[in-house]
């Protein structure tokens, strides 16, 4: 059964085609990620899709039997309401089915005609065996699991939704779709407003889900946890790879590889083809030459590889910092509840430190006491000597909304020409007229990458980013993550973004609602750390996370080095690790590969789908599999190295 199916979709916005002939289909039980570049039609097409928008040409088609629930970026409730009122407004249908139920109950009791009773207690019985099936009898638990998985404390449920941040009414409208229970959903960036922990938990849901996704996202682990397969749009053309966002790079870079080499054999035959017609077709030779302009005009043109590329970013510093960059001791502060105290902290010159936690526990109020931007209660913090600070607000508020871009990114106190100004700009995407236009006039990625201009322009030797990747693109992402290793001088910074924190920083802050905990590493070390603490706690040994021997081999390389361990640790993780040969776990893992490659390919195959229970029990193996292999992959790599 296919769910949706879109045949031929064209939608132009101005001379460009956004949509030209898109075609795709979702099945049940499919979990598809739909990627490209900030702009290239994906609200689009998936409000196409959800039958808000309506396409210049082409159909689309919903099966009868499709519930769709669509995710939108802007969500609108009715006023009023509290939170766990709107979230009851979602089981609408349920409690629907609970009254008629219990007034049925009643007619039931009260009925004298036996074939009336009859009637009634054959209506009870369908409207039970239906509440079961819905778990209609657990509203208020189902109610509050989602609710807390997607952050809302307890305090919050009976909150009026008019009090709530715009971040929280879209999470708010994200629980009211899960608990509508669609056996097809639709979902335009649905982790971007969440914290760590709760984009964990709604890719354990859509995991364990039986409904069919299509999701837009720029979150790397989410997609690699929640999709098995990808659908590029780019230029108005789409493009389908199996697996997640992973398996598509790797795909992609095979596709582009092997465009590019027939695109340049291609290119190579008709520059001779062209350089013999040139020279003879005035001459003796001219009927050959002649014969292959002719085939020439026939010839079907290879393109070139469409290849998503981010922007070329880079920071650079004027000066060096003295070896200390930020000292702080004893530091504490507190709102309507302690938020940190006691903490002692030294970043070093060239150190990359991450602040992470839940949303509302602090970060950014430690961030900016570090800086000496807002007072602490308890303690001191001071910069070191030389220290120069660029600091990039998550609310974009340090560049002028009305100002063209190009005199937008002007740094105070420094001679910086308008061309030099250009060329920076377009080192972040940003070039021709969109250097003139007002800051105020950007899409939020745009504005985005022009406030990085800026803070690149400043020449700072400590980089200060509060949520740095909200508005920017999977490519953009990879581009910032690289221009921040390459940078050096100190960065500290704040992020949701696990995958952008495990590539940039080397320490993090991790805050927590008793405490600032100090991690010597990345996010993966943190993950590892976790998972050890938690082994040690169950007196089990610690399960650990990563992908293929050639693959281990390019991630550990890869990796942002952390501090290198002290004796005693590298004692207490030998006594940690469970032993097992390298050979041994090569097997585990080529036997895991093995059955991971059979699943995908029988998922490929048109007539598994046509089995929902086989294709649900598929997946479920599927996602136990990638698991217990990333376990595999994680040991192995640890077994390595401590087999050095």
């Amino acid at each position: 059964m296919i769910l949706i199916e879109a045949q031929d979709l064209r939608k132009h916005f101005g001379p460009e085609p956004v949509l030209d002939g898109v075609s795709l289909q979702i099945r049940p039980g499919e979990r598809v990620a739909l990627i490209g570049p900030n702009g290239c039609g994906k609200t689009t097409l998936l409000r196409i899709l959800a039958g808000r928008e309506e396409p210049d040409s082409g159909t689309c088609v919903r099966h009868r039997h499709a519930h769709l629930g669509y995710l939108e970026q802007q969500p609108q409730f009715a006023p009023g309401a509290t939170v766990r009122e709107t979230a009851r407004q979602a089981l609408a249908g349920v409690i629907a089915l609970q009254t008629e139920a219990d007034e049925t109950a009643e007619e039931l009791a009260a009925a004298v005609d036996s074939e009336e009773r009859d009637r009634l207690a054959a209506r009870w019985d369908h409207l039970q065996h239906e509440l079961q099936r819905l778990d209609g009898y657990n509203l208020d638990h189902k109610i509050d699991r989602v609710l807390d998985g997607l952050g809302f404390d307890r305090a919050a449920h009976n909150q009026p939704i008019a009090t709530l941040s715009g971040g929280e009414q879209n999470r708010l409208l994200l629980a009211t779709l899960l608990l509508a229970e669609p056996n097809l959903m639709l979902l335009d960036e649905p982790s971007n407003h969440l914290d760590i922990a709760a984009a964990e938990w709604l890719e354990q849901f859509l995991v364990e889900s039986s409904a069919a996704v299509l999701v837009v996202s720029h979150d790397r682990y989410f997609l690699d946890k929640v999709t098995t397969r990808t659908i590029e749009l780019y230029r108005g053309k789409v493009e389908s790879y199996s697996g997640n966002f992973s398996a598509y790079c790797t795909q992609k870079a095979e596709r582009v590889l092997v465009q590019r080499r027939t695109y340049e054999r291609q290119q190579t035959e008709i520059a001779k083809a062209e350089e013999f017609i040139r020279r003879n077709f005035y001459g003796q030779k001219h009927a050959q030459a002649e014969d292959r302009r002719k085939k020439l005009e026939r010839i079907e043109r290879v393109e070139p590889p469409r290849e998503i590329v981010g922007p070329p970013m880079a920071f650079s510093s004027a000066g060096r910092s003295g070896d200390i960059v930020i000292k702080a001791s004893g530091l504490g502060k507190s709102y309507e509840r302690r938020l940190f105290a006691n903490l002692d902290l030294r970043i070093a010159r060239g150190e990359r430190w991450a602040l992470i936690g839940p949303n509302g526990c602090g970060k950014t109020t430690l961030l900016k006491c570090l800086l000496g931007l807002e007072p602490p209660d308890e303690g001191a913090a001071e910069l070191g000597h030389g220290v120069s600070v660029g600091y990039f607000d998550q609310q974009l508020a340090g560049i002028d909304a009305d100002l063209p871009v190009v005199d937008a990114i002007r740094p105070p106190q420094r001679e910086f020409v308008e061309q030099q100004r250009r060329n920076l700009l377009a080192r972040f995407g940003l070039t021709g007229d969109t250097a003139l236009r007002t800051v105020g006039q950007l899409s939020g990625g745009e504005r985005c990458r022009a406030a990085l201009a800026r803070l690149a322009a400043c020449e700072a030797n400590l980089l200060v980013l509060d949520e740095p990747t909200n508005h920017l693109d999977l490519w953009a992402r990879g581009s910032l993550e690289q221009a921040l290793r390459q940078f050096e001088g100190t960065v500290l910074l704040v992020s949701h973004d696990r995958y952008f924190v495990n590539q940039t920083a080397d320490h993090l802050l991790v805050v927590e609602p008793d405490r600032v905990r100090i991690v010597e590493g990345n996010y993966d070390d943190y993950v590892r750390l976790k998972a050890a603490a938690a082994a040690d706690a169950a007196g089990e040994p610690a399960g650990e996370l990563g992908p293929d021997n050639a693959e281990r081999q390019r991630r550990a390389a890869s990796r942002p080095q952390a501090s290198p361990p002290t004796a005693e640790k590298a004692a207490r993780r030998r006594r940690r690790f469970p032993y097992r040969k390298l050979s041994d776990l090569e097997a585990d893992i080529f036997a895991r590969e093995a059955r991971i490659g059979e699943i995908n390919r029988l998922l490929a195959q048109g007539e598994t789908h046509r089995d929902g229970r086989l294709v649900k029990q598929l997946q479920t193996e599927l996602a136990e599999q990638q698991a217990a292999l990333s376990l595999l992959y994680e040991h192995w790599e640890e077994a390595a190295e401590l087999s050095r």
